[in-house]
């Protein structure tokens, strides 16, 4: 329940208490007080007290001044040093001790409220009486009110107790009654007040009294109503001033200074407090003189309050401050149930270090802005930046396009849902990640001891039996590549540079689903709903599952950390408002994958940026990079994750409303193509800052057998029988498959060559493609540097037929005259039986006719 909706029932005086009891009958009270023995005894004719005061012992006894809801104040990191982020509060309040306060403000609230303060002890029969006769009479006059500064400390106390309550409707009931001019109400009032005299100092609960009361215009305590409208501190005020902000305590929504039409109002009161100054001395002639001549216009300087991630420091930041809030909220050092830290937060006064680095933050808000505007309306655009430190799960950015806004009817180039992380936390269910999920299978296939260099089948086609958690299972799926023309035997290091979908879907085929979907879990990765399993499809290989950009930032900042995933971490440090350091989220680190198969995986993502489809990403400093890229069927949804040794950046666009449109048709203006081209200079543009603030190292080298893996190499069995053929495969533990008969040389039937080539690295069991000759073709013998005669009967030995000498020379000398220097066909190359070749000699040293050549 905010303090808006509340405040309007602090707009009746405190002192219309005396109205009240001039009503009830205030010989009542006082009589009540008399014989009860807590105050003076003054003689009251005719008041009659037995019955009431059982009433009044049967009402509770004590109350605590307790903490009252300060400031949250959260602070991120520039050039290394803590600067002010935001401030969050339930109440915008910050305490003062005793000390602190300007006497100013001291004397004017127990002279403007409470003359005799330091000698009765929580109830003021004399101002009690006063005000029932003034009531009675017709009017309060200056005479006061009824209640002490102790009685409406407990009051404020009430209130705030109040709003601490977990419902709208409990929090409004219990405000009500805390303010409501009742015979009981106001009996337990003065009770209170006794108790909290009896328990406190005169000293505390005057502190307690100016930290707590409300000023108006959403402003609690003097040190906050000091900042606000004067802009400076309570502990030096003038007696204008002090007396001003005291003026506002019994009607906050009517004389506070946050708009001149209230001036008059407060200026009135102002006075009166000011001349009860004067006459208990604590100002001079002079000095009354001077303050009751004053403006407020001379000494307001209204300075609006920073409130709320809304308002947060630096460029972009609004949307990491929210999330900072919400994690900081869900920590145990606030308490051990919800309930408690959400209490505690509303008390405030927490000092929320954060990990956010702001200066880089704000840079990579200015990339989105300019390469995905916010102002984009011919579909709905949404991008981050997310930057995670690889040792230790730290947050450094999370930049989003779009401005941060909570209203409920935000404009289209803001928003309330934080894009970077799960809808616990931002509202977002996430977004399909296309091939950046491809690491995950990357990554298993290297655990499961496949190397990089081992080569599968990327041409599209039909895979009907999968691994599914141990047991076989049929559906048929076959993936079209992104690239038109992708066909052919790929190692999987150039699969995954050019990420090819076809190559992954036979890289999974031997693998089990649910171990890649294991293998992503282990790094982190989940579902952005936080409700719904990872799937384990054989289409989810390609990226279906609907996942927040943080968590790909986190889980390919497992590979930069050798295998070691870390929890992303937003809170460095809290501190309560006693100064005591109660720790930061907990360092969750711990080893996933062997670093073995990170440095290897790092090794083959680094082709992404090298000659893959990240290229375009690399940093002119020359830091070793690793990426991957992410593109969605429609390419509605766009992707580019990686980063160095020390740092992961994930770079994601796309569309926001579930809509289709595709980022390859769409042009930013910004001079790098369609939205879905410029994502490497984005991404390096990122880059460059943090590899300049952490300086990365080099990746490990991964071991040639790591590259290899348990592969085998695929036997030459080129010119063997297909019996030959087959039974050396089936040796070298292949499958030998029947690609018929092709035109060829050699003996028809024979093995003329196998997919993949000789030498090529498969996992045992793969198949072989067997390829045998028809025999139509010949292959041209080298016959160069031969006389003409050799070469004709080499050339006839080989079925070929008319060899036709060119009547031109190559350059010669050294004897080599008259033999050969060229044929065409050349040397090697496969023809047809019986084809014509043609022939070319060496001529002189000028390349002339020789004599005498035959």
């Amino acid at each position: 329940m905010s303090a808006q909706k509340t405040s309007a029932s602090r707009t009746k005086p405190v002192s219309a208490v005396g109205a009240f009891v001039g009503f009830v009958g205030f010989s009542v009270l006082a009589g009540l007080l008399v014989t009860i023995g807590v105050t003076p005894a003054i003689a009251v004719a005719g008041v009659t007290t037995t019955s009431t005061i059982g009433v009044f012992e049967s009402l509770p006894e004590y109350i605590e001044i307790g903490d009252l809801p300060q400031r949250n104040e959260l602070y991120a990191y520039a050039n290394g040093k803590p600067v002010k982020l935001a401030t969050v509060y339930d109440q915008n309040r910050e305490e003062l001790k005793f000390d602190q306060i300007s006497d100013q403000l001291k004397n004017a609230a127990i002279d403007g409220e409470d003359k005799r303060f330091y000698e009765h002890g929580g109830v003021d029969m004399t101002s009690l009486i006063r005000a029932g006769v003034g009531s009675i009479a017709g009017g309060l006059g200056e005479s006061g009110g009824g209640s002490t500064l102790t009685m409406q400390l407990v009051r404020n106390i009430k209130m705030n107790q109040a709003l601490e309550l977990p419902t709208q409707e409990e929090r409004l009931k219990a405000y009500n009654d805390a303010v409501e001019q009742t015979i009981p109400r106001k009996l337990e009032e003065m009770k209170l007040a006794i108790g909290l005299a009896k328990k406190y100092s005169h000293k505390e609960i005057l502190t307690g009294y100016l930290n707590i009361a409300y000023f108006g215009d959403q402003t609690y305590g003097v040190q906050a109503a000091a900042q606000h409208y004067y802009n400076k501190s309570a502990s030096n005020l003038t007696p204008a001033e002090a007396a001003s902000i005291l003026a506002i305590v019994q009607s906050p929504n009517t004389r506070n200074l946050s708009n001149p039409k209230y001036y008059d109002a407060n200026v009135a009161r102002r006075n009166v407090i000011l001349k009860s100054m004067y006459a208990q001395k604590h100002l001079t002639k002079a000095e009354y003189d001077k303050a009751v001549a004053s403006n407020p216009k001379d000494y307001v300087h209204l300075t609006e309050p920073s409130q709320g991630c809304q308002s947060a420091a630096g460029n972009g930041a609004q949307f990491f401050c929210d999330y900072a809030v919400k994690v900081v909220k869900q920590m145990s050092q606030l308490g051990a149930t919800q309930k408690e830290r959400d209490t505690a937060w509303r008390n405030g006064g927490y000092k929320i270090q954060t990990t956010l680095d702001i200066n880089l933050n704000g840079q990579q808000k200015d990339l989105l802005n300019t390469y995905d505007p916010k102002t984009e309306t011919q579909f709905k655009l949404g991008s981050t930046l997310n930057s995670v430190e690889a040792s230790t799960g730290r947050i450094l950015t999370m930049a989003q396009n779009k401005d941060y806004d909570q209203s409920l009817q935000s404009p289209p180039t803001s928003t309330s849902i934080n894009y970077s992380v799960d809808k616990k936390y931002g509202g977002s269910i996430g977004f399909q990640v296309g091939s950046t999920y491809k690491v995950f299978t990357l990554l298993d296939w290297l655990k499961a001891g496949h190397g990089l260099n081992e080569s599968v089948n990327g041409t599209p086609h039909t895979i009907n039996q999968w691994t599914h958690c141990g047991s076989p299972t049929y559906q048929a799926y076959g993936p079209k590549n992104d690239s038109p023309g992708e066909n052919g035997m790929f190692t999987v290091a150039r699969a995954t540079a050019l990420s090819v979908n076809a190559a992954f879907a036979s890289m999974a085929a031997k693998l089990d689903l649910c171990d890649i979907k294991q293998t992503a879990e282990d790094l982190g990765v989940h579902s952005a709903d936080e409700k719904t399993e990872l799937n384990s499809y054989p289409s989810s290989i390609l990226g279906t599952n609907n996942i927040a950009p943080l968590s790909m930032a986190s889980a390919y900042a497992t590979i930069a950390n050798n295998g070691t995933y870390c929890s992303p971490i937003a809170i460095d440090k809290i501190t309560n408002g006693e100064g005591k350091d109660l720790g930061g989220q907990p360092k969750e680190c711990k080893q996933v994958l062997d670093p073995s198969v990170a440095a290897t995986a790092a090794y083959a993502l680094r082709g992404t940026i090298q000659y893959g489809t990240a290229v375009g990403a690399q940093t002119p400093d020359g830091t070793q990079l690793f990426a991957k890229t992410g593109t969605t069927d429609n390419a509605e949804q766009i992707w580019l994750v990686g980063g160095s040794s020390k740092v992961a950046t994930a770079y994601w666009q796309g569309n926001t409303d579930g809509a289709k449109t595709s980022l390859r048709h769409y042009y930013p203006g910004a001079g790098y193509g369609t939205y879905a081209s410029q994502r490497a200079h984005v991404w390096q543009q990122a880059m460059i800052p943090i590899n300049q603030l952490h300086p990365a190292d080099p990746f490990p080298t991964p071991s040639s057998t790591a590259l290899r893996g348990d592969s085998k190499a695929v036997p030459n069995v080129a010119g063997k029988t297909t019996a030959d053929a087959k039974a050396t495969l089936a040796a070298a533990g292949f499958t030998y498959v029947d690609g018929g008969s092709q035109a060829g040389s050699g003996t028809a039937g024979t093995v003329s060559s196998t997919s993949p080539a000789a030498g090529s690295l498969l996992s045992s069991g793969s198949s072989v493609t067997v390829y045998t000759t028809d025999g139509s073709q010949v292959s041209v013998p080298d016959v160069r540097g031969k006389s003409v005669q050799d070469a004709r009967s080499a050339l006839g030995d080989a079925g070929l037929g008319n060899v036709e000498v060119l009547n031109e020379y190559a350059k010669g000398g050294g004897g080599n005259e008259c033999k050969v220097a060229a044929i065409a066909p050349g040397p090697g190359e496969t023809t047809t039986k019986g084809a014509d070749v043609k022939i070319k000699l060496y001529g002189d040293k000028d390349g002339k006719a020789p004599k005498d050549c035959k």
